[in-house]
């Protein structure tokens, strides 16, 4: 790292606004999805020898009315705005900009067209008084620039988190990288995205190699710096892109936006980089909105050709786990535990967890939980959990695990290991006397749990019981369901790993029943089944599925007998045990809505 230095304006490192407006319309800075506009070589149509920059005009306009949509947060140009950078040139420049100026926050980076000399330290120019420092100290991203006025950076709020991006000239000093990683100190838990102007040239099969200028900027900021994730360039074309490791281990992805070689100068296109925090991917489009905004009709072949751009060298998904690549300057802050007494709402019938509050005998992670172990009920109403192992198990069937859903209130839960061939696992019962067994729920009912399914997903572990009540349901009377050796209620995983609720409710002889999607492994899930008295209503990670039982559902047949964690029993026995992670469990008597979830903070 290199040594801090001044750095004009500082930006406040305070939190953002919760939302960004202007004329152009709003961003939701904490939605999960935003995107960042780039803007490549507009040399040849702001050329006083004979251009046209109403593509440039065009493309400006475009970002700044679909900001609200798209939820752009920021525009960066990518350098040579004009061809000469000749006072005249750069008016026009600045006409463009004004029109966006107030409504779009942008950066704009000298290229080799617009200025000269052998780096930054030139003095003053055309552009420098046109993009200079002063253009941008007003708007909220602007956090200062470095000495000669060249180099500027700015702070951006998206998906919930702050971004850095640095906007350096084509040729950048000694004393412009340390200054550049002054800021980079000054701010070292945001991840960065660098541009420039010259940084790598595209191959023809749309690979990318460093330039010289770009092996410096690598050797002398990027390698060292895990915080910067992406650099964008442009200056050359064909467009290309290449993924580097750095010194921390971890991806760079390197990028080269140009269309100068393209019709009309490049149109205006624009590349539009959408950040999609919960996929963990970036979408990349490349298109030109002064050519999409021609009538059909009116479009030449070639302008029809280049209006949007769709070979997978400009239509493209970068994907990154976001959290798992910035984890080494900012970790993801996991929310604190929470006590039980603030998850026990009103009607609370049980609630089980498997830290040492509900689970005494939990210890470190992997060890071995005995038959017989309590887990208790911190509802108060004696609903205790007891282990048993099914079939003469080994303890291995169950362990107890530190790994725990992020939202959930206790920060632990349980490892099972059961499955077929033999039929293997291990539930977790009520005692015969415990008040749950007999309950019936007329009035409705919210179960939920925590889940996750291993990655890989390995062995036969089709229609594994996640929890049910015991016993046949023909004992009841009930003879209209698939069989009268089912259980009154269970949630079960099918062989696609679809979940399937069955319930026997009150008022029926049949078992409507609810049907999720295919469930992710390898990733933790929050589980609901609620009822009001009328509709059963399956939920995944807050989210209503579509395959809900259309009949009208009341209560539950239950027998009088146990209520089990882990396993589905048929015909009044249990066959395998479930496979994977079960957390926090809580049953209410009445429905929930999604925001009384345990994940609800």
């Amino acid at each position: 790292m290199g040594t801090p230095v001044a750095i004009a304006a500082t930006a406040s490192l305070g939190a953002a606004p919760a939302v960004a407006a202007g004329r152009g319309g709003s961003v939701d800075p904490t939605a999960p999805r935003f995107s960042l506009a780039v803007l490549p070589d507009t040399q040849y149509l702001i050329d006083e020898g004979g251009s046209d920059p109403e593509p440039v005009r065009a493309a400006l306009r475009h970002v700044t009315r679909s900001r609200e949509d798209a939820n752009i947060v920021f525009l960066a140009h990518l350098g040579d705005v004009t061809e000469h950078g000749t006072e005249a040139e750069l008016r026009t420049a600045d006409r463009a900009f004004d029109a966006i100026h107030g409504r779009l926050p942008y950066s704009v980076l000298g290229g080799n067209h617009d200025v000269s000399g052998n780096d930054d330290d030139r003095g003053d120019t055309p552009y420098l008084r046109t993009f200079g420092p002063r253009r941008f100290a007003r708007m909220d991203t602007y956090g200062g620039a470095s000495p000669s006025g060249y180099n500027t950076f700015h702070v951006l709020s998206g998906g919930g988190r702050r971004w850095l991006l640095l906007a350096l000239d084509w040729r950048v000093s000694d004393a412009s990288i340390r200054w550049a990683q002054g800021v980079l100190d000054q701010h070292p838990t945001l991840p960065a995205i660098l541009t420039t102007h010259d940084l790598v040239w595209g191959e023809e099969d749309g690979g990318a190699q460093l330039s010289a200028h770009g092996q410096r900027l690598w050797d002398g900021l990027i390698r060292a710096n895990d915080q910067i994730f992406l650099a964008l360039g442009g200056h050359y074309w064909p467009t290309g892109r290449t993924t580097l490791t750095n010194d921390h281990g971890n991806a760079v992805h390197l990028h080269i936006a140009n269309y100068q070689d393209r019709y009309y100068g490049g149109a205006g296109m624009i590349r539009l980089y959408s950040f999609d925090l919960v996929r963990g991917m970036i979408d990349v489009t490349t298109y030109s909105p002064w050519l999409l905004e021609k009538k059909e009709r009116d479009r030449t072949p070639l302008e029809a050709e280049h209006m949007e751009l769709t070979d997978p060298g400009e239509r493209f998904s970068v994907e990154i786990d976001f959290d798992e690549r910035f984890a080494s300057f900012a970790p993801p802050v996991v929310p604190p535990s929470r006590p039980a007494a603030d998850v026990l709402v009103r009607d609370t019938v049980a609630y089980w967890r498997f830290d040492t509050s509900g689970l005494p005998a939990a210890g470190t992670d992997g060890g071995l939980i005995a038959p017989g172990t309590v887990a208790r009920d911190l509802s108060g109403n004696g609903n205790d959990l007891a282990v048993q192992r099914l079939h003469s198990s080994a303890p291995e069937v169950l362990t107890w695990s530190a790994e725990h859903h992020d939202t959930a209130p206790a920060h632990a839960s349980l490892r099972f290991d059961g499955g077929k061939e033999p039929n293997r696992g291990a539930v977790l019962r009520s005692e015969r006397d415990a008040p749950l067994n007999s309950m019936t729920f007329d009035r409705g009912y919210t179960i939920e749990t925590f889940l996750k399914l291993p990655e890989p997903f390995e062995g036969d572990h089709a229609w594994m019981g996640i929890f049910s009540w015991e016993g046949r349901i023909g004992e009841a009377g009930k003879t209209g369901g698939y069989s009268e050796d089912d259980a009154p209620c269970s949630l079960n995983v099918t062989s696609e790993r679809f979940l399937q609720f069955v319930v026997y409710p009150q008022n029926l002889d049949s078992d409507p029943t609810s049907w999720s999607h295919a469930l992710p492994t390898g990733r933790w899930m929050h589980l609901a089944v609620v009822n009001d008295g009328r509709q059963t209503v399956l939920y995944v990670d807050g989210s209503r599925i579509a395959r809900n039982a259309a009949e009208r559902s009341r209560g539950i047949t239950t027998l009088g007998k146990p209520f089990a964690l882990g396993g589905t029993q048929s015909a009044g026995d249990f066959g395998q045990g479930f496979y994977g992670w079960l957390g926090d469990t809580r049953i209410v008597a009445r429905a929930l809505k999604p925001n009384q979830f345990l994940t609800a903070r």
